[in-house]
């Protein structure tokens, strides 16, 4: 009954939401068992009793509502108790129940301390939306700690420890009572129906009374099999086609036993801090969701801070975006000098089933490597190894069937010497650390570091200020032969895929290295060219928008009901987003040819088309109703053009009222008071022309597959575009901008 959510201050309200719980059992089935909690639950020992205040029911049996008034003993201090003058607390429950619609909900709140704290909390039971035989529990609750006595986070620690465990017991209470209606021979509730229905003969009545018996369906208990269902979700890859059948549903929920399946044991408050943030990338990320686990990686690095995790998770998916990180495994083409080269590779996999990484980082020729390819280029390999490194996690989440979302890295440091200190290798090594930090954290497991040389210390000295502290303490250093002994290598990984350059028998496949030949090194000027052209291929182009100085982009169109699509980022600040439409060709930069059906992009991160002189109505006018769009978040949608000319894309620099910060999360409200003394606001684009044919494949493609979710971001954000928006072609003006 006590709810409570992520502790912060108590001048908040804390929420919390609750995975859904799915019991393999009919809803009537269902309420049988709940009812049996009532009017005292001996597994609950805080529930003391309950008296029923108010109950209704309909004629016909369809609908029956409770007001209950629910007495607990919370687990507190005597002397809080004391203090507060109470020894026990009281709820107000009130269920309705709907038979026809197989739904109970329940909302529950404070009676005693209402005017000091309030207690809310709202929940559900409905039938499975993939199987009717199924039943569903969702969980909402709310605590708003006003004042206390001075005892205002005592309060909420109780809270806290109450209402985990009370809520790590549901799911066993209702179990625990399906099993004792079994028990009596109850397995047969029979759905409700009109009372012109058929009479059939009930098979029991008396454990029932607020469940009137309709024509009988046979329950068989739940087996562990194939047919477990993960109730629809996005972004993740469960065994079932469950997941693909709901996968773009906007209302996608998190199941409770996919969640210990396919992510591991969480608290009820990480669950919750899961939940908010997935929530809140729905609703402002649409069509870009990463997966569950990668998710759950940028809450683990904050120590599930909701806030503090949003906010570096939504710079590493800008990232992403900007240098197209998603495609990598697909596009890098790694130069033969790395093949050659660079002594790491996958081996195998740990006792735990993480895959297991190599690095010969002593007979590495860091030098030679940053001589001959760049450190961009370096840098895309690294990333390259961590994609892989995703990839072959989730394969083993599946092969050893428990969660595995980080992978053990080997370091072999023998021949490292004052030759590998080299300060531009240095520098390429920091760089590397820097970004794999920022955009993959929690995804190393282990770091065994084998034969460490006298000279490590110095490289240590450089390198760990760049590490994060909970990396570091996953760090085991072993000098010489240490590793060979007892709480050494055998200890993490099996004996008979130790590689044989470390005594073991299993011959491994990561090269040996050696010196890079001097005949494959480039001029500095082709390194600095070639690092250009990697840090800037990307299909996305960055704009600053000014105060008074909005960011403009210009299409022509020749072909009426052709589709502009666009993807954009707000990096900085709150912009506003508007379309124009004007038969008059803006004044373009010199040397920048106007074509039909391309994007003009002109130098600079800031350019304006619209000519001063113009005027709004009799020059140009607008064709989409302007969208204001906050910091963070992530814009598709598209336009079908309904006349051949010029088109412009606007994003202009928006202040937010004053009055709208108080309805925002606190991170928004500092963003929004920052933006306050800000004149600049930053954005990521990438937008194409379409024809209309080509539109609607693309849209049929996109939905014939489902969301595109996980770390894939849709290349030209069709991923949620409606079926009004592909239909749009025949009113021959239509548009759609998911946020």
């Amino acid at each position: 009954m006590l709810v409570v959510g992520i502790p912060e201050t108590c001048a908040m309200v804390q929420k919390y939401q609750s995975p859904v719980r799915v019991y393999k059992y009919p809803f009537e089935l269902v309420m049988a068992a709940y009812e049996r909690r009532f009017p005292t639950c001996p597994l609950i020992p805080m529930f003391v009793g309950s008296d029923v205040m108010n109950e209704e029911a309909s004629e016909d049996g369809c609908s029956h509502n409770v007001e209950r008034r629910c007495k607990l003993d919370v687990d507190a201090p005597r002397l809080l108790k004391r203090i507060a003058g109470v020894d026990y607390v009281y709820f107000i429950q009130k269920n309705s129940l709907n038979r026809h619609d197989r739904t109970l909900h329940i909302e529950s709140h404070n009676e005693t301390f209402s005017s000091r704290i309030i207690v809310h909390e709202l929940c559900c039971y409905s039938v499975h939306p993939e199987n009717e035989d199924w039943t569903c529990f969702e969980q909402t609750a709310s605590l708003d700690i006003k004042s206390f006595f001075g005892f205002e986070s005592t309060v909420e620690k109780i809270a806290m420890k109450q209402y985990a465990s009370s809520i790590k017991k549901g799911k066993e209470i209702i179990e625990f009572y399906l099993k004792e209606l079994e028990d009596e021979g109850i397995t047969f509730i029979p759905r409700w129906a009109p009372a012109t229905a058929s009479p059939v003969k009930a098979v029991v009545t008396a454990a029932l009374p607020y469940l009137p018996l309709t024509p009988a369906i046979s329950i068989t208990a739940p087996t562990d099999g194939a047919n477990d269902s993960y109730a629809c979700k996005e972004g993740s890859s469960p065994p079932s086609s469950l997941n693909e059948a709901g996968a773009s549903t906007p209302d996608d929920k998190l199941d409770a036993d996919y969640i210990k399946r396919y992510l591991g044991d969480l608290t009820p408050l990480q669950e919750s801090c899961l939940i908010r943030l997935r929530c809140w990338l729905q609703e402002t990320h649409k069509g870009k969701i990463p997966k569950d686990e990668h998710i759950l990686r940028f809450l683990r690095a904050r120590d599930f801070n909701v806030d503090k995790a949003r906010e570096i998770l939504c710079q590493s998916l800008t990232w992403r975006k900007q240098h197209q990180v998603d495609y990598l495994l697909d596009t890098w083409s790694c130069p033969q000098v790395l093949h050659d080269y660079y002594t790491g590779g996958w081996h195998h996999h740990d006792k735990d089933g993480r895959p297991l990484y190599i690095l010969r980082l002593g007979q590495m020729d860091t030098k030679g490597l940053v001589r001959a390819l760049g450190e961009e280029s370096l840098l895309r390999h690294v990333l390259s190894i961590n994609e892989e490194g995703l990839r072959r996690c989730e394969e083993n989440t599946k092969v050893f069937g428990r969660p595995i979302s980080c992978w053990t890295c080997l370091v072999d440091l023998e021949g490292l010497n004052m030759r590998h200190l080299w300060r531009p290798g240095v520098k390429a090594l920091l760089r590397i650390i820097e970004v794999v930090e920022a955009n993959y954290p929690e995804t190393l497991g282990r770091l065994l570091i084998l034969r460490a040389p006298r000279v490590f210390p110095v490289l240590w000295t450089l390198v760990s200020p760049f590490i994060d502290e909970n990396t570091r303490k996953k760090f085991l250093i072993y000098a010489g032969n240490d590793y060979q002994g007892p709480g050494g290598l055998v200890d993490y990984i099996d004996k008979e895929i130790i590689p044989d350059f470390l005594g073991g028998e299993c011959m491994c496949e990561v090269p040996e290295g050696g010196l890079v030949p001097k005949s494959l090194y480039r001029t500095p000027e082709e390194l600095e060219n070639e690092d250009l052209r990697l840090w800037t291929e990307t299909i996305y182009q960055s704009a600053s928008v000014f105060k008074g100085a909005p960011h403009e982009v210009h299409i022509e169109i020749i072909d009426a009901s052709s589709v502009i699509t666009w993807d954009f980022d707000v990096c900085k600040g709150n912009v506003m987003f508007n379309i124009y439409h004007s038969k008059r060709a803006p004044q373009l930069p010199k040397k920048e040819p106007l074509a039909a059906h391309t994007i003009t992009s002109p130098g600079g991160n800031n350019v304006q088309l619209i000519d001063k002189s113009w005027q709004l109505g009799q020059d140009y006018s607008m064709v989409e109703s302007p969208l204001t769009c906050k910091e963070g978040e992530s814009v598709q949608g598209s336009h079908v053009t309904r006349w051949p000319g010029f088109y412009i894309l606007q994003w202009k620099f928006h202040s937010m009222p004053a009055c709208a910060a108080t309805n925002l999360p606190r991170v928004d409200d500092v963003l929004a008071t920052l933006q306050v003394s800000s004149h600049k606001c930053k954005v990521m684009y990438y937008t194409e022309v379409l024809r209309s044919e080509d539109f609607r494949t693309a849209c049929c493609d996109v939905h014939s597959l489902g969301s595109m979710t996980s770390l894939e971001s849709s290349h030209s954000g069709f991923s949620q575009l409606s079926a009004a928006t592909t239909s749009s072609n025949q009113s021959q003006s239509s548009s759609m901008i998911s946020r």
